[in-house]
């Protein structure tokens, strides 16, 4: 099945709204632990990219989404320091977090398990850039 470069105005409606929603997910995630920021706004740059080339244009020079996604569109991998900042930090959220639903079995196992789902993404699914590549 090929790519089709042109969608129908009813799928570009779809993948605006699922790129706006992303979006607004990656903005909560920067504030709200364990939810996502870098997952949400690539989603979101994946949909704009079929949806809007105006939205997408925005998304790749926004200052602090910009670099992101950009880097990802580029290479499709992340460097080392990055999976290890992206790892580090969805540790300590969902210890964290654990910590806090102790009392919640069922809600820290999920949380568990995502955080679990979440580094094995990130440590094994998305290539590791090579030095010589950056």
């Amino acid at each position: 099945m090929t790519p089709r470069t042109n969608p129908s105005r009813a799928v570009r409606g779809l993948l605006w709204l699922a790129g706006v929603l992303s979006l607004g997910l990656g903005i909560v995630g920067m504030v709200l632990p364990g939810l996502p920021t870098t997952v949400f706004v690539l989603i979101a740059a994946a949909c704009f990219a079929r949806a809007s080339p105006r939205l997408h244009q925005w998304l790749l020079n926004h200052r602090w989404f910009g670099p992101m996604v950009q880097d990802w569109e580029a290479h499709h991998d992340m460097t080392r320091r990055a999976k290890t900042w992206a790892i580090g930090s969805m540790v300590l959220m969902v210890s964290l977090s654990s910590w806090t639903l102790r009392d919640r079995p069922w809600v820290m196992a999920a949380v568990l398990a995502a955080g679990a789902v979440g580094v094995w993404v990130v440590g094994w699914r998305i290539p590791t850039r090579r030095s010589d590549q950056a």
